[in-house]
């Protein structure tokens, strides 16, 4: 069993019994899916669950998982997902997977939000391995970047990924991938792109995670929120 199939283990092995449950995307995020559906087929678990991605929706709905739309959602008992870096004070980087809008609302949505990783993903500074994906308004992508420049951003586009065109997200934006100088907080960085014109959502998830799950070397460590 490798790191990632063991973290999302340990996280499945915490659904209960009439849960609504947020499935994220990825390959941590597909062990988890996998798990649950385990659970259900052979230990019987009642279980909900609603999807932040067409792939996910599509890899529940195949095996047999319960499913509500996004539309239907006002509340979730727990969102489970991975995250591109993550920092001491737990605050998360994600989408590289251009699906910000719907994993921001489920993580905000949910009761608890499980973030699975390895130790790679571990950091100092949100940004210091990604860019900082920025969803943006298409009509508004160039002057959401000219004010992001004038706030010490750099960035481009997003190109999709067979290198002939842009990058859109489900929810029918562009993405702006912006690095920025590395003194510049989380906090601050949340905050200011948060009033930036044109941004639909952005990749910096502050003050959302209940717990981090660490996978390394078949072990499982967790990092608790002081809320959880």
């Amino acid at each position: 069993m490798n790191d990632k199939e063991l973290v999302a283990r340990h996280a499945a092995a915490l659904v209960q019994d009439g849960m609504l449950v947020g499935l994220g995307t990825g390959s941590t995020a597909n062990y988890f899916i996998d798990e649950l559906a385990r659970r259900r087929n052979e230990e019987g678990l009642k279980v909900t669950t609603a999807a932040s991605s067409v792939v996910s929706t599509i890899k529940a709905r195949e095996l047999g998982l319960p499913l509500v739309s996004i539309e239907h959602l006002s509340r979730l008992d727990l969102y489970v997902d991975g995250a591109d870096e993550v920092t001491p004070e737990m605050v998360l980087l994600k989408g590289r997977g251009s699906d910000l809008v719907r994993e921001k609302l489920m993580a905000k949505a949910s009761d608890k939000f499980l973030v699975l990783v390895d130790q790679s993903k571990l950091v100092g500074r949100i940004g210091e391995k990604f860019p900082i994906p920025v969803e943006v308004m298409p009509f508004a992508w160039q002057l959401a970047r000219r004010t992001l420049e004038s706030l010490g951003g750099r960035g481009s586009l997003r190109q999709n990924a067979s290198k002939d065109g842009l990058a859109v997200t489900s929810h029918g934006s562009l993405v702006l991938d912006m690095t920025f100088e590395p003194t510049l907080g989380s906090k601050m960085l949340d905050e200011m792109l948060n009033a930036t014109p044109g941004v639909v959502e952005h990749g910096i998830f502050r003050g959302l995670a209940s717990a981090v799950f660490i996978a390394e070397n078949g072990r499982v460590q967790e990092r608790l929120a002081s809320v959880y």
